[in-house]
Order: C-alpha cells, then sequence, then structure tokens
C-alpha cells in the first residue's frame, strides 16, 4: 500500500482539475507507483506468489487504462507516459 503523503502527492502532480481524484492520468501513477514498489519487494522475496498474482493485475489494469487513455486522449497519453517514463 502507498502511503497516504505519498498518494496525495501523485493525485496534485498528475490531476486535471483542483477536485481531481479519479482521472486516468491519477489512476495510472498510483498503479504505476504500486508496480514499481512491488518489483523491489520481488528482488528479495523471489517466492512470494500470491503478490506476484497482484502484480500482474495492476500491470493489467494500467495496461487497459493506458488503451483507453491511448484511443480516445493521445495529447493526454503522451504527456502521462512522459511523466512516468513508461514507454521508450
Amino acid at each position: 500500500m502507498l502511503a497516504t503523503a505519498k498518494k496525495t502527492d501523485l493525485i496534485e502532480r498528475f490531476r486535471t482539475h483542483a477536485t481531481d481524484t479519479g482521472s486516468p492520468e491519477v489512476q495510472i501513477a498510483i498503479l504505476s507507483t504500486r508496480i514499481g514498489e512491488l518489483t523491489e519487494h520481488f528482488k528479495t522475496h523471489k517466492k512470494d506468489h500470491a503478490s506476484r498474482r497482484g502484480l500482474l493485475q495492476l500491470v493489467s489494469k494500467r495496461r487497459r487504462l493506458l488503451d483507453y487513455l491511448k484511443t480516445h486522449d493521445t495529447d493526454r497519453y503522451r504527456d502521462v507516459i512522459g511523466k512516468l517514463g513508461i514507454r521508450k
């Protein structure tokens, strides 16, 4: 789980308006941070297969959100992947 302060910071950086907490950009940013934390977790806990399943679910959810954003607004898509550095 993400710390409250870290999550609030992500929402502040990626929101589209003042009261935005659930736009695709915010969701992708939160998921990317959680994916990064789990990836670090697996460097020391190689046999944690239950958490690995959760990681795969998070990656799938992020992929679906990125696909949605790419089809509906490519400028926002490019902005998000540029800020997060998740595509090359």
